[in-house]
């Protein structure tokens, strides 16, 4: 039905590493032109790195088609497997019969068949993809492999192709003697917004599609945005855009419709949410995908405006309530004009000590208009710790002492306080703003100062 609509022949958009589709852009052409002259070369060892989905395999099948007269060659592609099973899928892939050889039978098998080429002149190949799946043992076994050669040439020649974990373990220090023995590592970099286009040009090319601009301008660089250059993203964005379009009987494909497949195609809103508590602190607000928000946008709008209305709603019933709550709390506190006056016990007052004998007096006992006009809990004010200052230094520059009474009104005024000892510069605190009342120690200095002058002013 899409084909009919579109009018194509073929499904352009496959998942297959057909090598009909294969573009052999500027960065796959470097990158085969470097596979074909480390196998001419006799390098040994090549490696072939890049991201899921950038057609690596497609490539390799490329590389094998070229190499079909000139050597002979093996593909390995099942590589979660110990080493006896893979030398077991070597000699299988090149029709070896296999049954009941152990593992020094089957390297016999494979050293007279690198023999037997050498003689004939002819190349030997090993493919080996997805070989970031190999254990360590398996590589190390790989590696052995390469010891089969003469004085003057190697019997065989090795690709390792796989994601970017297989450059993982070829830098850990255990595989060292694997590492140096790869003598050309080739990239695959996603492709740019042009090859993007080029690359969608071409496979329906290839489709028989005789009319390109299928793809609007707008949803060419919206699919190379989101597809971030990789073919398979690429493929199954262009693939679904097609058939919506189809589905809605659409001729051209434009970003609306490219926006809808991004939102199919979004896991997030799938996955199962495991609330976890988090403290205040650790909650970070979550990048958003440009993409994702566009399409929601038409949703959100639609449902604000009833949330508004009922916030509004409950907003204006507790402003009521608060108001007409605060007009009537007074006349319920209001005391009756009859009611008896029942002061508060009076604050500890003491009188100053100026001379001897006005310390042998009786102390002087404040009345209730004294008592009243006690001051309430005296209010504090904020310091910033000064480079080299410390805490005591900051209690006698502010409080005129330092002591049991004293740590104690900093450590309630200032909860984070836990080791007097350890302030830090540019540190801020908070300490009374006005000089508290002396201990009785500093009473008892004071007085005895006091009564020495006055003992000298007699004489």
């Amino acid at each position: 039905m899409v084909l009919d609509f579109y009018k194509l022949t073929e499904q352009p958009f496959g998942v297959t590493p057909d090598s009909r589709f294969l573009y052999l852009g500027p960065k796959h052409r470097e990158a085969l032109a470097s596979l074909v002259y480390g196998t001419e070369s006799n390098r040994g060892f090549l490696a072939l790195i890049a991201k899921p989905g950038m057609g690596k395999t497609s490539l390799l099948y490329h590389y094998l088609s070229y190499l079909r007269d000139k050597a002979r060659t093996a593909f390995v592609f099942r590589t979660d497997c110990d080493s006896r099973e893979f030398i077991r899928h070597v000699l299988l892939d090149l029709g070896v019969d296999v049954a009941g050889m152990d593992l020094p039978g089957m390297h016999d098998t494979l050293n007279r068949l690198l023999t037997e080429e050498m003689r004939l002149g002819r190349r030997f190949v090993l493919v080996i993809d997805e070989a970031q799946n190999l254990d360590e043992k398996v590589l190390e076994s790989v590696r052995l492999l390469s010891n089969f050669e003469t004085p003057w040439m190697k019997l065989m020649q090795i690709v390792l192709a796989g994601q970017p974990q297989l450059a993982d373990h070829l830098a850990s220090p255990s595989m060292a003697q694997l590492r140096q023995r790869v003598s050309m590592v080739i990239k695959l970099d996603p492709f740019t917004h042009d090859e993007v286009n080029a690359y969608i040009d071409h496979r329906l090319r290839v489709a028989g599609c005789s009319k390109p601009e299928i793809f609007s301008a707008n949803a060419r660089k919206l699919i190379a945005e989101h597809g971030e250059g990789i073919p398979r993203n690429i493929n199954n964005l262009c693939f679904n855009a097609l058939s919506l379009g189809c589905a809605l009987q659409k001729k051209t494909i434009g970003r609306d419709i490219v926006l809808e497949v991004i939102a199919d195609l979004d896991l997030e809103p799938l996955r199962e949410q495991k609330p976890v508590a988090k403290k205040p602190a650790d909650i970070s607000p979550q990048p958003k995908s440009v993409f994702l928000s566009e399409i929601k946008k038409r949703s959100i709008f639609s449902r604000w405006i009833p949330s508004v209305a009922i916030t509004s709603a409950l907003l204006i019933g507790l402003s009521w309530f608060a108001v007409h709550a605060e007009r009537r709390s007074p006349e319920r506190v209001r005391p009756s004009a009859n009611a008896a006056f029942v002061p508060a016990a009076p604050a500890r007052v003491l009188a100053p000590v100026t001379t001897q004998a006005s310390s042998s007096a009786s102390p002087t006992v404040p009345d209730e208009r004294e008592a009243a006009s006690i001051q309430p809990e005296p209010t504090s004010e904020d310091v910033r710790v000064l480079p080299g200052q410390t805490l005591y230094q900051i209690s006698v520059n502010k409080l005129g002492r330092y002591d049991d009474q004293v740590l104690e009104k900093l450590r309630g005024l200032n909860p984070n306080l836990k080791d007097p000892d350890l302030i830090l510069s540019g540190q801020k605190l908070r300490i009374p703003s006005v000089t508290l009342p002396p201990t009785d120690p500093q009473r008892a200095a004071e007085q005895a100062s006091n009564a020495a002058s006055a003992e000298a002013g007699k004489q």
